[in-house]
């Protein structure tokens, strides 16, 4: 749904899951950051050899454990110009919070009280352009009527402001969002 809003909006979008369906039985993989980040570096690598899609910007958006693996993936990659996190874990990316420089949303439901807290604590080690949007009734998966849409409408306003106009590496030249 999120990602039919913002293809709505004129983003392009390139939806995955980072564990494939026999590596998701193991619950330890969920939190193997360090292996998400790894599979989203070569999705954007992916992408930057696809001439149809190269030097485009990347905006990053990820739920749960998926958002720590955006933050760090983003900390290494100078062509992600803006991360979303929903209901993220940006506490798991350790180390790796510093040193995102790409312009940062974190979103988080009002009834997600651990997990509002540990996106706090995250957002302090930020850097970066930063906001907390917290939803107002919202649980943690966003099961609430008109919560995922709240969602979506955050996060599309998000990568439009930060895609758009940001430079492409290596041209000096803006593009347009994608």
């Amino acid at each position: 749904m999120v990602a039919a809003t913002l293809h709505d909006q004129g983003l392009g979008t390139l939806l995955f899951d980072l564990l494939t369906g026999s590596e998701s039985q193991d619950r330890a993989n969920i939190f193997d950051i360090r292996l998400l980040a790894g599979r989203l570096a070569a999705a954007i690598d992916w992408c930057g050899s696809d001439p149809a899609v190269a030097g485009l910007n990347i905006g990053l958006f990820g739920a749960s454990t998926g958002a720590a693996a955006a933050l760090v993936a983003a900390a290494s990659r100078p062509e992600v110009k803006a991360v979303v996190s929903r209901g993220g874990r940006p506490d798991l990316a350790g180390d790796a919070l510093p040193h995102v420089t790409a312009p940062t949303l974190l979103i988080v439901g009002g009834r997600d009280l651990v997990v509002l807290d540990l996106n706090r604590a995250a957002f302090d080690q930020l850097g970066c352009p930063k906001r907390l949007e917290v939803v107002p009734g919202a649980s943690h998966l966003f099961e609430e009527v008109g919560t995922l849409e709240v969602v979506a409408s955050l996060a599309a306003k998000w990568l439009l402001e930060h895609l758009k106009g940001a430079t492409v590496p290596g041209d000096g030249r803006s593009s347009p969002a994608n």
